[in-house]
């Protein structure tokens, strides 16, 4: 048997007006994942669980068969895994998000969680000169993709608050500055990193572009080193992730999957689908086990787009869902899910139960008549649950 679980990042939604009250999974056009609803088992599933934070690093972690109450320590520790970050016991990893802070006469707003979508040539000039000057034996920058970067804090603090970026666009960012323990030093960065990037003739001439400059760091995420039991071990299966997302790629290297590299897969709305689902393909002749995640749909939630959703929403049925549908034998089962619900109306995470639907081509058992969308199936699991119940069900 081989095992293909695909993963459209933020794909649940809550009903829009301009849709005619139903959701992007309700008017997408999607035949590939409403035939797995239809003529599978479809329900949902509780990937957030109570007192956690609504991200994908929590309801990745759930779907990858881990529960968030046993080995969650945070988000930006799962990324540095990702990155290939070696971390020491004592060190804290923050999450480094380069934004654009739209300062005004009495306030300032976060104007742009990803720096305009900075692209990854653009971040790396910018993470080099701030690790310049503001790195040191103590404070570590580490590049990644587009906006997403590491922050090493080496014998850190960690027990304090803090607010990814993406929930606060457009709100004014006093009330959601760092607090407790530490956040003094974390604020200190902060400051000092607009004193750099403000005045950056990188940014300068992002602002002659029309651009966002990408004017100041925002830390958060923070925690302590990440360990997971290998999933062989727990489910003896081997496996391996298709993923552009750092954090995605931290939880498979953590759990002991292969995590290549996909030419073309950015993590955003342009994303190669068919090369995903290519690489997958490739994958499944030495592997038991192959997720494959996209992140577009919740980047077209962040920006408020109604249009992208649903397109990246198609393009994941037509070109990950369907390529390997069409390309793989009888003995194959095919988890379709996603990990949390971004509606376009909060444009940020949403912790509620969200739709899966199990599918095995030598089985077509009758599923859920309305097809994959928020009205899935009447019950609900548990994310470990459910990959118990994907991997040894019937």
């Amino acid at each position: 048997m081989k095992y293909i679980v695909i993963i459209g990042d933020g794909m649940a939604d809550f009903p829009i007006d301009q849709l005619g009250g139903k959701t992007p999974l309700m008017v997408a056009h999607k035949p590939y994942m409403d035939m797995m609803a239809r003529e599978g088992f479809c329900g949902k599933v509780a990937t957030i669980p109570d007192g956690f934070p609504s991200g994908s690093d929590v309801a990745c972690m759930s779907i990858f068969g881990y529960s968030p109450a046993k080995y969650y320590t945070g988000r930006a520790p799962i990324e540095a895994s990702g990155m290939g970050i070696e971390m020491g016991e004592s060190d804290v990893a923050f999450r480094c998000n380069l934004v654009y802070l739209a300062v005004q006469p009495e306030r300032t707003l976060m104007g742009d969680y990803s720096g305009g979508h900075i692209t990854t040539e653009e971040a790396r000039i910018l993470i080099h000169d701030l690790s310049e000057e503001l790195g040191n034996d103590e404070f570590v920058f580490f590049p990644g993709v587009s906006y997403r970067h590491i922050m090493l804090w080496r014998q850190g603090m960690w027990e304090m608050s803090t607010t990814p970026p993406h929930d606060i666009t457009g709100k004014e960012i006093l009330g959601y500055l760092p607090t407790g323990k530490g956040a003094d030093r974390i604020m200190s960065l902060m400051v000092d990193s607009r004193r750099i990037l403000e005045g950056h003739p990188l940014n300068l001439k992002r602002e002659r572009a029309s651009k966002f400059p990408a004017n100041s760091i925002w830390l958060w995420g923070q925690g302590k080193k990440a360990r997971f039991p290998l999933f062989k071990d727990k489910y003896n299966l081997k496996g391996a992730a298709v993923t552009a997302v750092d954090l995605v790629k931290g939880i498979s290297r953590l759990v002991g999957f292969d995590t290549p590299i996909v030419e073309g897969a950015t993590g955003y709305i342009d994303t190669d689908y068919r090369a995903k689902a290519d690489k997958a393909l490739e994958l499944l002749e030495d592997h038991d086990i192959v997720y494959i995640h996209v992140e577009a749909p919740d980047e077209a939630s962040h920006g408020g787009s109604i249009d992208e959703k649903i397109r990246a929403i198609e393009s994941i049925d037509r070109d990950v869902v369907g390529t390997i549908f069409e390309s793989v034998g009888d003995i194959a089962k095919f988890l379709v899910i996603t990990d949390h619900a971004t509606p376009i109306s909060l444009r940020t995470h949403y912790a509620t139960p969200v739709p899966f639907a199990v599918f095995k081509k030598s089985a077509r058992i009758g599923g859920c008549p309305t097809g994959y969308d928020e009205r899935a199936g009447e019950r609900t699991f548990e994310g470990e649950e459910l990959i118990e119940f994907f991997i040894r069900g019937q």
